[in-house]
């Protein structure tokens, strides 16, 4: 049995196995609908192999290996399902039925025809044998492990990166061969090199990251769902050097879900944001928590015409319509971070403007740093991160007292927010640069919560 933990006494369990495998980048493609109260999609995730087994991988799989071992012995005893939810009507039962067939090279022996009940498809692989082993081969497979906790995994797949066009620029190989086993080390080297291109491409990264998640699958996974994991599996493949580097997750929130809150705001309109700090952003979706996961991102969220999506990125996301009432929203970031950092509020919030130009030129001349201040942010600093697109190495970025911001409110907080924050937030902005340096963000949003909210900041 799991451990039943309370969130406001015990330390969240941390379940990803970031020494085998570490996300780099996620893609997320949400919905979010306000009758249902449910975020629903796609997210797609990048891998590279974790710093564990590169070391042992010289020795052979006997390190690796073992922590396999005790993973296998500690869920034992707890039971494997898959998670039986109502699916919406754009994934087809068909489709979800397809799932109950253990993969490419697994024998499915529910049934010949494809066709299973609900109980039946949760019954496919319920035993820890079927998490652990491979019945063909007595040997063990890789379990990849994320944490999440309160959401409905619906299909898990690899994702076919190589059928990429324009692709090819990110393979040292020159030949392609009909031998599976090839193929699938090209889109792991393609995944490796796309996640490890320099800072100064993070334009080109970002804009093949978002290809590749459109692309194709070519294969579904295992998955089991744990209180506080998603455990996912290959038929086969026993190290993570061998397992897909790039993976596509459908699923959905719940509406009880702790990570996100629906509620109205001040004005009585509907509204939801997330309130990370109970269990931090599990609930919203599947990710890696340890310290050593950082990760970039992009998300696209749509959401009724109306509302306002607001998001943790660097881009002042602008709407584009889709369709007739129907809105979307795209924002990323550039800079590895924790999951637990990705923040998102939906709601019928109105940006409070300057009323006037002459005010936002004072704004932008009043928090102007003498020369000789100025003098000293020129100077060189070095900095120890990992490499991406870092504001303290761009000169411009390190004289930005007041970096760009924008304000949001509930209509009928409007005029008491122009009146009174508007004039705040630069001084505050200048008086953090004078204290702490240069900003490590190009851009800052305000937003006015209800008074509900009950943690920190969304930052």
């Amino acid at each position: 049995m799991e451990t039943q933990l309370d969130p406001m006494k015990d330390d969240l369990p941390l379940m990803a196995n970031t020494s085998h495998m570490l996300v780099k980048h996620y893609i997320l493609d949400l919905d979010v609908d306000f009758k249902s109260k449910v975020i629903e999609g796609i997210i797609v995730l990048f891998f590279e192999t974790g710093s564990q087994y590169r070391k042992t991988s010289s020795t052979g799989k006997e390190g690796c290996q073992s922590q396999f071992d005790e993973t296998c012995k500690m869920r034992a005893s707890e039971p494997c399902h898959v998670p039986v939810t109502n699916m919406s009507a754009r994934s087809s039962k068909a489709e979800y039925n397809d799932f109950a067939v253990c993969g490419k090279g697994e024998e499915d022996t529910s049934a010949k025809n494809g066709n299973h009940s609900n109980k039946e498809q949760a019954s496919g692989i319920s035993s820890s044998k079927n998490c652990c082993d491979i019945e063909n081969h007595g040997n063990k497979d890789f379990l990849l492990v994320l944490d999440c906790c309160d959401l409905s995994v619906l299909k898990v797949e690899e994702v076919d990166v190589a059928a990429v066009s324009g692709i090819e620029k990110f393979t040292r190989s020159a030949k392609l061969t009909d031998v599976s086993k090839e193929l699938e080390n090209l889109r792991n080297q393609v995944v490796h090199e796309l996640v490890t291109l320099p800072a100064d491409r993070w334009k080109e990264q970002l804009h093949y990251f978002t290809c590749c998640s459109q692309a194709p699958g070519c294969g579904e996974l295992l998955f089991t769902t744990g209180t506080w994991s998603l455990e996912i599996r290959k038929s086969g493949i026993q190290t993570p050097t061998d397992f897909p580097h790039a993976i596509r997750i459908w699923y959905k929130t719940k509406p009880e879900g702790r990570s996100v809150a629906w509620t109205t705001d001040q004005s009585g309109r509907p509204c939801v944001y997330t309130m990370g700090s109970p269990i931090n952003n599990r609930a919203l979706f599947p990710c890696q928590e340890p310290p050593v996961a950082l990760s970039t991102w992009q998300a696209s969220v749509r959401t009724a015409a109306g509302f306002v999506v607001l998001m943790s990125g660097e881009n002042s996301a602008e709407p584009v319509q889709l369709r007739e009432g129907i809105w979307s929203w795209y924002y990323y970031v550039t800079m590895p971070m924790p999951a637990s950092t990705f923040t998102i509020a939906v709601g019928c919030w109105q940006e409070v403007k300057q009323q006037s130009f002459t005010a936002a030129i004072q704004t932008n001349t009043e928090f102007s740093l003498p020369s000789s201040q100025a003098d000293f942010r020129w100077r060189e600093e070095i900095c120890g991160h990992v490499e991406y697109p870092c504001r303290f190495q761009n000169p411009a970025a390190r004289l930005q007292a007041v970096i760009p911001y924008r304000v949001f409110a509930p209509w009928c907080l409007m005029e008491r927010c122009e009146e009174h924050l508007l004039q705040l937030i630069p001084q505050c902005l200048s008086a953090a640069y004078t204290t702490l340096g240069t900003h490590p963000f190009s851009r800052l949003d305000v937003l006015i919560v209800p008074s509900n909210f009950s943690s920190l900041g969304m930052a």
